[in-house]
Protein backbone atom coordinates (compact mmCIF):
# COMPACT_ATOMS: atom_id res chain seq x y z
CA UNK A 1 0.00 0.00 0.00
CA UNK A 2 1.19 3.88 -0.49
CA UNK A 3 -0.74 5.39 2.10
CA UNK A 4 0.55 8.84 2.14
CA UNK A 5 1.58 9.88 -1.70
CA UNK A 6 2.60 13.18 -2.54
CA UNK A 7 2.77 13.74 1.47
CA UNK A 8 5.66 15.65 3.30
CA UNK A 9 6.58 14.58 6.67
CA UNK A 10 8.48 15.27 9.78
CA UNK A 11 9.99 12.86 12.11
CA UNK A 12 11.90 14.35 15.17
CA UNK A 13 14.47 12.01 16.54
CA UNK A 14 14.25 10.43 13.55
CA UNK A 15 17.70 9.04 13.84
CA UNK A 16 16.76 6.91 16.74
CA UNK A 17 15.29 3.34 17.04
CA UNK A 18 11.75 3.89 16.50
CA UNK A 19 11.98 7.60 14.94
CA UNK A 20 14.18 5.58 12.39
CA UNK A 21 11.71 2.86 11.84
CA UNK A 22 9.05 5.59 11.38
CA UNK A 23 10.86 7.43 8.93
CA UNK A 24 11.23 4.33 7.04
CA UNK A 25 7.97 3.64 7.14
CA UNK A 26 6.12 6.35 6.34
CA UNK A 27 8.65 6.53 2.95
CA UNK A 28 7.58 3.42 2.28
CA UNK A 29 3.96 4.77 2.57
CA UNK A 30 5.40 7.50 -0.55
CA UNK A 31 5.74 10.61 2.06
CA UNK A 32 8.97 12.79 1.44
CA UNK A 33 10.35 12.74 4.77
CA UNK A 34 12.83 14.98 6.59
CA UNK A 35 14.19 12.97 9.14
CA UNK A 36 15.33 15.71 12.10
CA UNK A 37 17.68 14.69 15.08
CA UNK A 38 20.02 16.52 17.24
CA UNK A 39 22.49 13.72 16.69
CA UNK A 40 23.04 15.37 12.43
CA UNK A 41 24.97 11.82 11.85
CA UNK A 42 22.11 9.15 12.80
CA UNK A 43 19.80 11.34 10.96
CA UNK A 44 22.06 11.19 7.70
CA UNK A 45 22.22 7.38 7.71
CA UNK A 46 18.32 7.03 7.75
CA UNK A 47 17.86 9.46 5.48
CA UNK A 48 21.00 7.71 3.26
CA UNK A 49 18.77 4.60 3.55
CA UNK A 50 15.59 5.41 2.55
CA UNK A 51 16.85 7.20 -0.04
CA UNK A 52 19.03 3.95 -1.60
CA UNK A 53 15.19 2.50 -0.85
CA UNK A 54 13.78 4.05 -3.78
CA UNK A 55 12.04 6.42 -1.12
CA UNK A 56 12.69 10.48 -0.39
CA UNK A 57 14.18 11.90 2.51
CA UNK A 58 16.40 14.68 3.40
CA UNK A 59 18.36 14.96 7.25
CA UNK A 60 18.73 17.97 9.36
CA UNK A 61 19.90 18.69 12.75
CA UNK A 62 17.96 20.44 14.91
CA UNK A 63 17.63 21.25 18.95
CA UNK A 64 13.88 21.26 19.49
CA UNK A 65 13.90 22.55 22.74
CA UNK A 66 15.07 25.50 20.87
CA UNK A 67 12.65 27.77 19.47
CA UNK A 68 15.06 29.40 16.75
CA UNK A 69 15.73 25.61 15.47
CA UNK A 70 12.13 24.50 15.26
CA UNK A 71 11.80 27.87 13.34
CA UNK A 72 14.76 26.71 11.05
CA UNK A 73 13.63 23.22 10.89
CA UNK A 74 10.30 23.97 9.51
CA UNK A 75 11.55 26.31 6.82
CA UNK A 76 13.82 23.77 5.86
CA UNK A 77 10.68 21.49 5.02
CA UNK A 78 9.07 23.74 3.18
CA UNK A 79 11.82 25.18 1.08
CA UNK A 80 13.16 21.15 -0.03
CA UNK A 81 9.12 19.43 0.20
CA UNK A 82 6.95 22.86 -0.30
CA UNK A 83 4.60 21.56 1.64
CA UNK A 84 4.16 19.66 5.11
CA UNK A 85 1.35 17.10 6.04
CA UNK A 86 2.60 15.12 8.92
CA UNK A 87 4.87 15.58 12.26
CA UNK A 88 5.86 12.69 14.20
CA UNK A 89 6.75 14.33 17.53
CA UNK A 90 9.24 11.78 18.51
CA UNK A 91 12.72 13.34 20.09
CA UNK A 92 12.81 12.61 23.81
CA UNK A 93 15.82 11.91 26.06
CA UNK A 94 16.62 8.19 26.57
CA UNK A 95 20.18 8.54 27.13
CA UNK A 96 20.92 5.77 30.27
CA UNK A 97 23.32 8.64 31.85
CA UNK A 98 21.16 10.99 32.15
CA UNK A 99 17.82 9.22 33.02
CA UNK A 100 19.67 7.66 35.96
CA UNK A 101 19.40 10.92 37.37
CA UNK A 102 16.17 11.15 37.36
CA UNK A 103 15.25 10.32 40.93
CA UNK A 104 12.32 10.30 43.36
CA UNK A 105 11.27 14.15 43.30
CA UNK A 106 13.35 14.68 47.08
CA UNK A 107 16.54 13.80 45.12
CA UNK A 108 15.55 15.59 41.57
CA UNK A 109 18.31 18.15 40.52
CA UNK A 110 16.54 21.12 39.09
CA UNK A 111 18.93 21.04 35.80
CA UNK A 112 17.78 17.62 35.04
CA UNK A 113 13.85 18.39 35.37
CA UNK A 114 14.05 21.70 32.94
CA UNK A 115 16.52 19.57 30.54
CA UNK A 116 13.64 16.76 30.56
CA UNK A 117 10.73 19.38 30.27
CA UNK A 118 12.61 21.53 27.36
CA UNK A 119 13.11 18.24 25.03
CA UNK A 120 10.23 15.73 26.05
CA UNK A 121 7.56 18.44 26.45
CA UNK A 122 8.73 21.89 25.08
CA UNK A 123 10.15 20.38 21.56
CA UNK A 124 6.66 19.03 20.95
CA UNK A 125 4.63 22.27 21.55
CA UNK A 126 6.97 24.54 19.89
CA UNK A 127 6.89 21.96 16.92
CA UNK A 128 2.84 22.38 17.01
CA UNK A 129 3.02 26.25 17.19
CA UNK A 130 4.94 26.33 14.12
CA UNK A 131 4.12 23.34 12.09
CA UNK A 132 0.75 23.99 12.38
CA UNK A 133 0.43 26.83 9.94
CA UNK A 134 2.19 25.34 6.77
CA UNK A 135 0.31 22.44 7.45
CA UNK A 136 -3.37 24.36 7.10
CA UNK A 137 -2.07 26.16 4.11
CA UNK A 138 -1.88 23.06 2.85
CA UNK A 139 -5.49 21.75 3.60
CA UNK A 140 -4.46 19.96 7.19
CA UNK A 141 -2.70 17.15 8.35
CA UNK A 142 -2.08 14.56 11.06
CA UNK A 143 0.43 15.08 14.46
CA UNK A 144 1.16 12.01 16.07
CA UNK A 145 2.94 13.13 19.36
CA UNK A 146 5.30 10.74 21.48
CA UNK A 147 4.29 9.75 25.05
CA UNK A 148 4.49 6.90 27.18
CA UNK A 149 3.14 4.12 29.59
CA UNK A 150 5.37 6.24 32.45
CA UNK A 151 2.61 9.26 31.75
CA UNK A 152 -0.07 6.89 33.37
CA UNK A 153 1.08 5.30 36.43
CA UNK A 154 3.33 6.48 38.82
CA UNK A 155 7.05 4.92 39.44
CA UNK A 156 9.89 5.42 42.15
CA UNK A 157 12.01 7.05 39.78
CA UNK A 158 12.27 8.94 36.37
CA UNK A 159 9.50 11.53 37.86
CA UNK A 160 10.25 13.85 35.22
CA UNK A 161 9.89 11.88 32.76
CA UNK A 162 6.33 10.66 33.62
CA UNK A 163 5.72 14.38 34.40
CA UNK A 164 6.48 15.87 30.90
CA UNK A 165 5.32 13.00 29.09
CA UNK A 166 1.57 13.64 31.07
CA UNK A 167 2.05 16.92 29.73
CA UNK A 168 2.21 15.45 26.36
CA UNK A 169 -1.09 13.60 26.08
CA UNK A 170 -2.64 17.28 27.71
CA UNK A 171 -0.58 18.99 25.07
CA UNK A 172 -2.19 16.78 22.01
CA UNK A 173 -5.96 16.90 22.98
CA UNK A 174 -5.77 21.08 23.50
CA UNK A 175 -4.06 21.23 20.24
CA UNK A 176 -6.65 18.70 18.71
CA UNK A 177 -8.98 21.03 20.43
CA UNK A 178 -8.10 24.12 19.06
CA UNK A 179 -7.38 22.98 15.33
CA UNK A 180 -9.38 20.10 14.64
CA UNK A 181 -11.98 22.39 12.55
CA UNK A 182 -9.14 23.79 11.09
CA UNK A 183 -8.29 19.66 9.59
CA UNK A 184 -5.30 19.46 11.39
CA UNK A 185 -6.11 16.08 13.49
CA UNK A 186 -3.48 15.35 16.96
CA UNK A 187 -3.47 12.23 18.39
CA UNK A 188 -0.91 10.68 20.84
CA UNK A 189 1.02 7.13 21.56
CA UNK A 190 1.58 5.90 24.42
CA UNK A 191 4.12 3.03 24.00
CA UNK A 192 4.94 0.42 26.83
CA UNK A 193 8.15 -1.94 26.36
CA UNK A 194 9.94 -1.27 23.04
CA UNK A 195 12.95 -3.03 22.70
CA UNK A 196 15.38 -0.32 20.99
CA UNK A 197 18.91 -0.17 21.91
CA UNK A 198 18.36 2.61 24.43
CA UNK A 199 16.65 0.42 26.25
CA UNK A 200 19.01 -2.58 26.34
CA UNK A 201 21.24 0.24 27.53
CA UNK A 202 19.66 0.88 30.71
CA UNK A 203 17.77 -2.59 31.24
CA UNK A 204 19.60 -5.79 31.44
CA UNK A 205 18.24 -9.20 30.48
CA UNK A 206 16.22 -10.03 34.23
CA UNK A 207 14.30 -6.87 34.07
CA UNK A 208 13.54 -7.70 30.44
CA UNK A 209 12.53 -11.02 31.40
CA UNK A 210 10.44 -9.87 34.32
CA UNK A 211 9.05 -7.46 31.83
CA UNK A 212 7.59 -10.06 29.17
CA UNK A 213 6.42 -11.75 31.78
CA UNK A 214 3.64 -8.70 32.61
CA UNK A 215 3.39 -8.43 28.35
CA UNK A 216 0.59 -10.42 27.37
CA UNK A 217 1.71 -11.32 24.08
CA UNK A 218 4.37 -13.88 23.25
CA UNK A 219 6.57 -11.12 22.19
CA UNK A 220 8.51 -7.46 23.65
CA UNK A 221 7.32 -4.60 21.05
CA UNK A 222 9.72 -3.31 18.18
CA UNK A 223 10.17 -0.36 16.84
CA UNK A 224 8.24 -1.43 13.51
CA UNK A 225 5.43 -1.96 15.59
CA UNK A 226 5.05 1.35 16.63
CA UNK A 227 5.88 2.57 13.16
CA UNK A 228 2.86 0.73 12.06
CA UNK A 229 0.47 2.56 13.85
CA UNK A 230 2.59 5.88 13.21
CA UNK A 231 1.77 5.42 9.63
CA UNK A 232 -1.78 4.33 10.55
CA UNK A 233 -2.34 7.83 12.26
CA UNK A 234 -0.62 9.84 9.55
CA UNK A 235 -3.10 8.62 6.95
CA UNK A 236 -7.05 8.98 5.98
CA UNK A 237 -7.77 5.49 7.09
CA UNK A 238 -7.60 7.28 10.89
CA UNK A 239 -9.07 10.87 9.38
CA UNK A 240 -11.77 10.56 12.37
CA UNK A 241 -9.42 9.75 15.23
CA UNK A 242 -8.18 13.18 16.79
CA UNK A 243 -7.71 13.98 20.54
CA UNK A 244 -7.05 10.62 21.38
CA UNK A 245 -4.26 8.83 23.66
CA UNK A 246 -3.76 5.52 22.07
CA UNK A 247 -1.56 2.66 24.13
CA UNK A 248 0.19 0.39 22.16
CA UNK A 249 2.33 -1.70 24.81
CA UNK A 250 1.39 -5.49 24.25
CA UNK A 251 -1.10 -6.03 27.13
CA UNK A 252 1.21 -5.09 29.60
CA UNK A 253 -1.29 -1.62 30.72
CA UNK A 254 -4.88 -3.95 30.70
CA UNK A 255 -4.43 -6.07 33.98
CA UNK A 256 -3.34 -5.72 37.31
CA UNK A 257 -0.69 -8.04 37.86
CA UNK A 258 0.18 -11.61 37.05
CA UNK A 259 1.87 -14.09 39.06
CA UNK A 260 4.35 -16.87 39.53
CA UNK A 261 4.89 -18.08 35.64
CA UNK A 262 1.63 -17.11 34.61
Amino acid sequence: MERLIDRVAIVTGGGGGIGGAAARALAREGASVLVVDIDEAAAGRVALGIDQAGGTAAAFRADLSEEADVLATIAAVAARFGRLDVVHNNAALTESDFLTRDTAVTDLALDVWERTMAVNLRSQMLMCKHAIPLMVRGGGGSIVNMSSGASLKGDRTRTAYGASKAGVNALSMYVATSHGKQGIRVNTIVPGLVITDAVRAHLDERMLAGLGKATLTPYLGQPEDIADLVVFLASDQSRYITGQMIVIDGGMSAHVGLGGDD
